[in-house]
């Protein structure tokens, strides 16, 4: 019954963790864009930002997974480098934002949230999900 208890507390701390990176997350695509993210998904129905918000959350979901699955015997150890392998993939993935934004013409936020599809949008989605699967990779 101890294995259980314990199990559910480092579940629970797991899962608080990941959801503090996910709303980081969130809050990281809300800076990039021009706007309010919440108000042009919910609200606008732009699947621009959708896209741009998913492939960012599917990104950190990735790297929070592969660090919790690869994680150290020593829970407090497991915690804290799933923290900082998030936070790392947070970094990154602006990183990437701003370079893309630098070798591609016009303001590429302003592209993100147009309200007709835009290849920029694929394009940036897929470089979230890379630099996470990058992250992973190095975590395993």
């Amino acid at each position: 019954m101890n294995d259980i208890v314990n199990g559910l507390g480092r579940a629970g701390a797991y899962s608080a963790l990941g959801l503090v990176l996910l709303v980081l997350g969130i809050f990281l695509v809300d800076l990039l864009l021009p706007g309010r993210l919440g108000r042009q998904i919910w609200q606008e129905r732009n699947r621009n930002a959708a896209v741009v918000l998913s492939s960012s959350l599917l990104g950190i979901g990735g790297i929070v997974f592969t660090s919790i699955w690869t994680t150290y015997d020593d829970f407090g150890k497991g915690l804290v480098s799933t923290a900082v392998f998030g936070v790392l993939g947070l970094v990154m993935m602006a990183v990437a934002f701003f370079v893309i934004d630098l070798v591609t013409p016009g303001r590429l936020g302003a592209t993100l949230v147009e309200v007709e599809p835009h290849p920029a949008v694929w394009v940036t989605a897929s470089c979230n999900i890379a630099v996470s699967a990058v992250i992973s990779a190095s975590i395993a």
